[in-house]
């Protein structure tokens, strides 16, 4: 994947992401659904705590690419959907994804989006990844 920073943009979050980000020739996309804070057994982590949820839906995040043999850096396109969004809850969050990924966080084109509710009162944070897949 090549991603753009263009100089007519900031680049003020170019370690977090990408202003641009162009697939591979011949690649193939890949949609993974929106992540939320659900383990394995179908159980909701985290509670009422935004960065204890965020964390497991990086973590299903990494599974679901783990699953079809991609790899952060294969991420072309990240969404972000937060309830109650607040300035003080990005570091939380952003922490909880660097907590999962480490040196291997997906710099890509990505958007962050406050939101009233999701689909269950209890989600907090719902995260939705467009894989190009090589």
């Amino acid at each position: 994947m090549e991603t753009l920073n263009p100089s007519s943009l900031t680049d003020a979050f170019s370690h977090l992401i990408a202003q641009i980000a162009i697939t591979p020739p011949g690649a193939r996309l890949a949609a993974i659904s929106g992540q939320v804070a659900i383990d394995r057994s179908g159980l909701l982590v985290g509670g009422n705590d935004h960065a204890a949820q965020a964390r497991q839906c990086f973590s299903n995040v990494l599974d679901a690419l783990a699953a079809i043999n991609a790899h952060p850096d294969d991420i072309l396109q990240m969404k972000i959907y937060v309830v109650r969004h607040n300035p003080d809850l990005v570091p939380a969050i952003f922490g909880a994804g660097s907590g999962i990924f480490g040196e291997k966080w997906p710099v890509c084109a990505s958007t962050w989006i406050g939101v009233e509710a999701l689909a269950i009162p209890e989600w907090l944070v719902e995260i939705e990844v467009l894989v190009a897949l090589p």
